[in-house]
């Protein structure tokens, strides 16, 4: 119990500690460490940019001192260390730590290289033009404000900003026992999100993370790889996310090979970066490295290491991601203010408290402006029914003995209003009358008494506004509010109306000052430790019917003679043969399309490298594949163009056209390729650049040659259009893009074929039913593959068992479309020839035949 004597209280020391501490806790949560989740600021930098605005520090204004306004800061709002305020302001205007600079500094504000800022008083600052959006409509009532540390001033407890702020610029900071690290993002895919989450309530953060806000876009660009880190950080708050800088090699055959660094990882420091490499190499951890420099200007930033004759230039590149910043993780905490309290919040709730910030702001910035209209408006149409009685008003005012007599006189009088009385009926009441006036003022049965706001305005009316043209500015002007007043009150009273002012702002602030993505993303599906002992080398990749998926060497294969017995390239079952085989680069990224149009990503390297004899391995162990669905083509792809497109073409004949880049984001779980519907399966996918032709082969010998233009480009999702109209069950077998004296290499089951110059197929629309590309017989049986071939290419020919002959185009005879062609191979009993496969060769190799 409490006892006081002699003016002492006693108390209990652990409770005292315990009060003390929770009190200084939230004090630096809320005072110091923490940003608020509606404009992102933390209060250091609230107080900045509110006192430059008093200041007058505008974007349009001459610099001022940095010192002018820390001192202004620490006087009147924060009160703390002339240093904490400096730093603030240093790193709203450094190009490297802001995404989208609040401040505009002119002088030495530090370097990338960790290089110290000037001090205070050499470097001069105003707002930049962002930063006035964040101010924007302060002096309208929209937020609150309080007493400052000593109360004598007053200050915002929170900005109307119109900018997102929070995750635009990011923040970080640690408190008492927790911490924020919030990454920065792009303007444009934050609001692109935010009206998403608008249009659609019920919107998921899983598509607003595929359609809208893929992941944070840094100010220092570089590559962000796309990970379950991201998908943690936006679904539960905290993640973490691979970053890592942007590099190429020049490749020199008699000089030395150069790897140089462009991009670096946000907040990573160059001058260290480059120590680490030095020490790395002077310990010998890595070998290899003959120079290092840093050639970076003011034209940006560049580290060139060059690279010992005879040494691995990627496999250096790879220990440096493995043993250097170059390579870095960045840990997401989105913990920011709610009603000052500290909360973990994910990507929707983080958007939903700006769009109530900003509902809030509009509203009250409505109501503001519609008090002031109103006032404004009133005050007119006391001036209207004046100028409409002029000479009684001028009578009254003369007769009276001082202005309180000239005012009680023109209040207790009811004026004429018959001119205008139509116009005040409708407007009088509901619109420009202040909410502080009582209704006894007004138009009443066909007069209007006067308030006293409108007799002062009277007496003050100058006679120069009695001229015919004042007159009419004044009519004009009330006219002019009386649209504003509704305009305020529609947005008010509707909904949707204050929906449509804040998405019309936001596009407004993202056309002015949304920017491109830096930050690029790509897949990582691999580890450094893997990548690092794989050579760049083309490969032979086959996969059978029943999923067993393999690589080999094209050193396995020699060229053989037509009519061949060819080199079995997998042993198979009894019941299994070979459906897929096309030639890839080692380190390409795998588009695995199925039947059922998904599609899945692997690298080349991931499958297994083995023995001609070998089976491989089952893709369903690679790939989570569904019940009844089977890989049907595969694309490697080493970069995704937005300019390129994948063209698809189904069993019945449907087509479709769809951008690379939309597949640049992969899932473990696939994503939808192409929308299938019922009873058909996808057949192929070729990669074009929007201008090609395309040709569709059928199993009857039928073949289709349209423009890809016919066919535009559609979503993910799309089901797509007709490209062939087939008859009698037949079905799609291939589809090709055609080059100008190329010729089309058509096989069929039982080993025959022939080559055909694509100038014989005529150009048709699209959906047509086609002309004869070769005649299918008893002799030949179905059609089961075409390909485009030049001269001088080799044609890898596959059958159901497992048998491989690699023969030269130039040694098959070419014929016109309706000829049934020649021998290719010769398959032994039972066996079919399955698919034919043109080489790509990037060594020359000898002819062991």
């Amino acid at each position: 119990m409490t006892e006081i004597t002699n003016n002492v209280t006693d108390i209990k020391l652990d409770q005292e500690m315990k009060k003390s501490y929770l009190d200084y806790a939230m004090s630096v949560i809320v005072g110091r460490a923490l940003p608020d989740a509606r404009d992102g600021l933390k209060p250091v930098h609230r107080r900045v940019l509110f006192a430059m605005r008093d200041l007058g520090n505008d974007y349009s204004k001459p610099y001022k001192k940095s010192a002018r306004i820390v001192g202004d800061v620490i006087g009147k709002y924060h009160p703390h260390g002339d240093s904490a305020v400096y730093d603030a302001i240093v790193r709203m205007a450094q190009p490297f730590s802001m995404r989208h600079m609040l401040i505009d500094g002119q002088g030495n504000f530090g370097s990338i290289d960790g290089d110290a800022p000037a001090a205070m008083r050499y470097t001069e600052v105003r707002m930049a033009k962002l930063a006035s959006e964040l101010l924007m409509d302060l002096e309208k009532d929209t937020v609150q404000f309080a007493p400052n540390y000593d109360e004598s001033e007053f200050e915002p407890t929170v900005l109307p900003t119109r900018v997102p702020n929070l995750l635009v610029n990011g923040s970080s900071g640690i408190a008492v026992g927790m911490a924020t690290n919030i990454p920065p993002h792009n303007l444009s895919e934050v609001i692109n999100g935010i009206i998403a989450v608008i249009d659609n309530p019920e919107i998921t953060i899983d598509e607003l993370i595929e359609n809208f806000i893929p992941g944070p876009d840094f100010p220092t660009s570089a590559i962000m790889f796309a990970s379950q880190g991201i998908q943690d950080a936006y679904k539960t708050g905290k993640g973490s996310i691979k970053l890592r800088g942007k590099t190429h090699i020049e490749y020199n055959d008699n000089a030395r090979d150069v790897i140089t660094i462009t991009e670096l990882p946000f907040q990573v420091n160059k001058a260290r970066l480059i120590e680490k490499i030095a020490d790395l190499v002077r310990s010998k951890s890595i070998e290899g490295i003959a120079e290092l420099r840093d050639e970076s200007d003011k034209d940006g930033l560049r580290v060139v290491i060059e690279i010992k004759k005879g040494e691995n230039s990627e496999v250096i590149r790879n220990l440096l991601f493995k043993h250097t910043p170059l390579e870095t993780s960045f840990g997401i905490n989105f913990v920011a203010l709610v009603n000052n309290q500290p909360r973990l919040l994910n990507l929707r709730q983080l958007l939903d408290i700006f769009i109530d910030h900003r509902k809030e702001i509009v509203t009250r910035r409505s109501i503001f402006d519609l008090r002031k209209a109103r006032k404004r408006a009133h005050v007119l149409e006391g001036l209207l029914i004046a100028l409409h009685n002029i000479d009684e008003i001028i009578e009254v005012i003369r007769a009276s003995k001082n202005p309180g007599e000239a005012k009680d006189k023109l209040t207790s009088i009811s004026w004429k209003a018959n001119n205008i009385e139509e116009k005040l009926k409708v407007l009088t009441d509901e619109l420009s009358r202040p909410e502080f006036l009582s209704i006894k003022y007004g138009l009443k049965d066909g007069n209007y008494l006067l308030s006293i706001e409108q007799a002062q305005a009277i007496l003050e009316l100058r006679l120069h506004r009695l001229t015919a043209l004042e007159q009419d500015k004044i009519v004009d002007e009330y006219n002019a509010l009386i649209e504003q007043i509704k305009y305020f009150q529609s947005i008010l009273n509707d909904e949707h109306k204050l929906i449509s002012v804040i998405k019309n702002e936001l596009i407004e602030i993202k056309n002015n000052y949304g920017e491109e993505r830096r930050t690029s993303i790509e897949v990582d599906t691999s580890s450094i430790t893997t990548e690092d002992l794989i050579p760049k080398e083309d490969l032979l990749v086959t996969m059978s019917s029943t999923g067993y998926i393999k690589t080999q060497s094209l050193d396995n294969y020699k060229q053989q003679h037509r009519g061949g017995r060819g080199k079995t390239a997998a042993k198979v079952k009894e019941d299994d043969f070979i459906i897929n085989a096309f030639v890839a680069n080692s380190h390409d990224t795998l588009l695995c399309f199925t039947s059922l149009g998904k599609v899945f990503w692997l690298k080349v390297y991931q499958l297994p490298k083995v023995s001609t004899t070998s089976k491989g391995k089952p893709i369903v162990n690679l790939l989570p594949l569904g019940d009844g669905e089977k890989i049907q083509s595969i694309l490697p792809v080493n970069e995704f163009n937005k300019e390129k497109f994948i063209f698809f073409a189904t069993q019945k004949g449907t087509v479709k056209k769809t951008s690379l880049d939309l597949y640049s984001r992969p899932r473990a779980n696939g994503i939808i390729a192409i929308d299938i519907r019922d009873n058909d399966e996808l057949i192929s996918t070729q990669l074009t650049d929007g201008n090609n032709e395309i040709m569709l082969f059928t199993q009857s010998g039928k073949s289709i040659k349209f423009d890809e233009k016919k066919v535009r480009s559609v979503g993910r999702s799309a089901s797509g259009v007709k490209g062939i109209n087939l008859v009698n069950n037949d079905k799609v077998i291939s589809m090709i893009i055609p080059k100008d004296g190329a010729n089309v290499l058509i096989g069929t089951e039982n080993g025959f074929g022939k080559q055909t110059p694509v100038s014989l197929f005529s150009l048709q629309g699209r959906a047509g039913k086609g002309v004869i590309a070769i005649n299918t017989s008893e002799r030949n049986g179905y059609a089961v593959s075409a390909l485009m071939v030049q001269v001088s290419d080799e044609v890898m020919l596959i059958t159901t068992q497992g048998t491989l002959v690699r023969i030269s185009v130039d040694e098959i005879a070419q014929s016109g479309r309706n000829t049934q062609g020649v021998t290719l191979i010769k398959p032994d009993e039972n066996d079919k020839l399955s698919k034919m496969l043109k080489i790509i060769f990037t060594e020359e190799e000898t002819d062991d035949d």
